[in-house]
C-alpha cells in the first residue's frame, strides 16, 4: 500500500497528454489525494512494481501499449487495486471491455471534475470495505464482500454493504425490502455471513410458495400422526435453523392467522410442533424480506403492526436497478460471463444498439430479469463468438419487457383484456417489429398469450379474494404452478384479500 493512515491515498495518473496529466493532477490534489503522473504504460508498470498506488486513472490510448494491456498486467499482480479507465466519448465497447477486463469503473471524455472525484472516492471506499470484510465467510465460503461482486460497485450497493456490516454482528431482526429481483436473499446471506452465527445453518423459507394448510408444519414442524399424511415426525424451519439464521422471504404473503403464531415464537423463542404439547426452545436470528408495502398493509389491516415492529428492528432498502444504472456495465458483463460459461460459448458482448436498449429499459424485474434476458440472448446467438443484437434481447425498445404484467398497485398501462382495471402492458406486433426489424411469428404471438394468461390470473385472484389455492383449483393447475406464475408476473395475492380479513383486529 502506498498510503498510510496519516498519508493521503495515492492516485497514479497514466496519460500521454501533458495537459491531461496536469489537469488531473491538480484535480486529485484539490480532492485531498496524492497524485503521481506518468506518460506511458511502461512507466506505469514500473511505478506499480516499485510501489503499488491506492488507485489508478488509466487512459485507454497510450503511445507504447494499449491501456487494456496495462490493465491486464496490473491485475495479474494487484487484483485488489482499483483501476479506473478513461475512454473516448461514445466508445461503448471500450467501456464494456474495460469492466470485463477487471476495471473498477470507467469515465468518458470529456468528463466533469465531479465525476472523476466521485469515482475515485467510491473506488477507495470500496477498497477499504473489502479489506474490512475479507475475514467474513459463511459455511458455503461466500464472503460478505460478495455483495460487491454480485450486485455491483455503485454508491447504493456500498451503502447497503455498510448497513450489512453495521447490523451483522448484532442479534437484531432485519427486514429487507425492495422490488422483485433486487437481491434480497443475497443481502440476507451476507448478514448471516458476517454474524457470529456464520458457522451455523442458514435456512430460507419462501412464505408465498407454501400452501396455507402446510405453512405451520413447514415453520414449526409436526409429530408423527399429527394429521393425515404425517407418517413421520418432522422438524420445522425454526428447529433446522438452530443457532443460525432463518430467512423468511415474502413475509407479506404470510396468512394473517400465521402472523400471530410467528409473533409468539419471535417473542418467546419457543415452538410447539403440530400434534405435540411440549415446548421446544429455539435459538435463531431472523431476517425477513418483502417486495410489498407492509406499512400500507398495516393500514389495510392485513398485516399485523406488532409483527412488523418485531421484524423491523433494523431495515435495509434495496433500490431498483433503474435507480442504480451505473451498475449496468458490471452486471451485464458478469451475467454474460456466467452464461458463456454455462452454455460453452464466447459471445463477445453487446452491439451498440443492444447496449442502448439495455440503458433505456427500466428493468421492472431488476437484476433477475437482466440475467434472464442475457442468458436467453447468449443461448440464441448462432455464432458462439458473435455480438448480441437487440432482437435477441426479446424486449421492446421502451420501458417494459414483453413478459411484464404488473399486479395491483402498479398502474402504468391498462390491459384491455382485463377491463383496464389492472396494469398489463399491451405489446403490439408492430412495436416488436420496430424494435428488432424482423421477428419470428412465434415471438410475436408469445407476448400476446402472456397478456391473456396474466389477465386470467388477475381475474381468478379477484374472484377468490387472493386465495391462491382456490384460484389454482379454479384454473385446474397445481399450487406450485400458480405461485411461480404470480411470481414471474410480480402479482401479489395479498392485495386481493377481501373486506372480511381487513375487519379483523390484528392488534389483538
Amino acid at each position: 500500500m502506498a498510503s498510510t493512515p496519516s498519508a493521503p491515498a495515492e492516485v497514479l495518473i497514466v496519460d500521454d497528454l501533458e495537459e491531461a496529466r496536469w489537469v488531473l493532477s491538480n484535480l486529485v490534489q484539490q480532492a485531498g489525494l496524492a497524485p503521481v503522473a506518468v506518460a506511458s504504460g511502461e512507466e506505469a508498470l514500473a511505478r506499480i512494481r516499485q510501489e503499488a498506488p491506492d488507485v489508478m486513472l488509466l487512459d485507454v490510448r497510450l503511445p507504447d501499449m494499449d491501456g487494456f494491456e496495462v490493465l491486464t498486467r496490473t491485475k495479474a499482480h494487484h487484483k485488489v487495486m482499483p483501476v479506473i479507465m478513461v475512454t473516448a466519448f461514445g466508445k461503448t465497447q471500450d467501456a464494456v471491455r474495460a469492466i470485463r477486463a477487471g476495471a473498477y469503473d470507467y469515465v468518458a471524455k470529456p468528463f466533469s471534475n465531479d465525476d472523476i472525484v466521485l469515482t475515485l472516492r467510491r473506488a477507495l471506499e470500496e477498497k477499504a470495505l473489502r479489506g474490512q470484510i475479507r475475514h467474513l465467510h459463511d459455511g458455503s465460503g461466500h464472503a460478505a464482500g460478495s455483495l460487491l461482486d454480485s450486485m455491483g460497485k455503485s454508491a447504493a450497493v456500498q451503502h447497503i454493504l455498510r448497513q450489512v456490516e453495521q447490523v451483522a454482528a448484532t442479534n437484531f431482526s432485519v427486514l429487507v425490502t425492495g422490488e422483485t429481483g433486487t437481491g434480497k436473499e443475497l443481502v440476507a446471506q451476507a448478514i448471516h455471513a458476517g454474524s457470529p452465527r456464520a458457522a451455523k445453518p442458514f435456512v430460507a423459507v419462501d412464505c408465498g410458495a407454501i400452501p396455507e394448510s402446510l405453512i405451520e408444519s413447514e415453520l414449526f414442524g409436526h409429530e408423527k400422526g399429527a394429521f393425515t399424511g404425517a407418517h413421520h415426525a418432522k422438524a420445522g424451519a425454526f428447529e433446522l435453523a438452530g443457532e443460525g439464521t432463518i430467512f423468511l422471504d415474502e413475509i407479506g404473503n404470510l396468512p394473517l392467522a400465521m402472523q400471530g403464531k410467528l409473533l409468539r415464537v419471535l417473542e418467546e423463542r419457543k415452538i410447539h410442533r403440530i400434534g405435540s404439547t411440549n415446548e421446544r426452545d429455539v435459538d435463531f436470528r431472523v431476517v425477513a424480506a418483502t417486495n410489498l408495502d407492509l406499512r400500507a398493509m398495516m393500514d389495510q389491516q392485513v398485516f399485523r403492526r406488532d409483527l412488523y415492529h418485531r421484524l423491523a428492528e433494523f431495515t435495509i432498502f434495496l433500490p431498483p436497478l433503474r435507480e442504480r444504472t451505473e451498475d449496468l456495465p458490471f452486471l451485464v458483463n458478469r451475467f454474460l460471463a456466467l452464461a458463456n460459461q454455462e452454455l460453452s460459448k464466447q459471445v463477445g458482448g453487446l452491439s451498440d444498439s443492444a447496449w442502448g436498449l439495455i440503458q433505456r429499459y427500466d428493468w421492472p424485474g431488476n437484476a433477475r430479469e437482466l440475467r434472464n434476458q442475457l442468458r436467453r440472448a447468449v443461448l440464441l446467438c448462432g455464432d458462439p463468438e458473435e455480438m448480441i443484437a437487440p432482437e435477441l434481447l426479446g424486449m421492446l425498445d421502451g420501458r417494459r419487457s414483453p413478459s411484464a404484467c404488473l399486479g395491483p398497485g402498479q398502474p402504468e398501462q391498462h390491459c384491455p383484456l382485463n377491463g383496464g382495471s389492472r396494469a398489463c402492458p399491451l405489446l403490439t406486433p408492430v412495436a416488436l417489429l420496430a424494435a428488432g426489424g424482423s421477428v419470428p411469428l412465434k415471438e410475436l404471438v408469445g407476448p400476446m398469450i402472456t397478456q391473456v394468461e396474466c389477465a386470467i390470473l388477475l381475474q381468478a385472484l379477484e374472484l377468490t379474494k387472493g386465495n391462491k389455492a382456490h384460484a389454482a383449483r379454479l384454473l385446474h393447475i397445481d399450487y406450485k404452478t400458480i405461485h411461480s406464475k404470480l411470481k414471474a408476473y410480480e402479482i401479489s395475492s395479498t392485495q386481493f384479500r377481501g373486506i372480511n380479513a381487513k375487519l379483523l383486529d390484528v392488534e389483538s
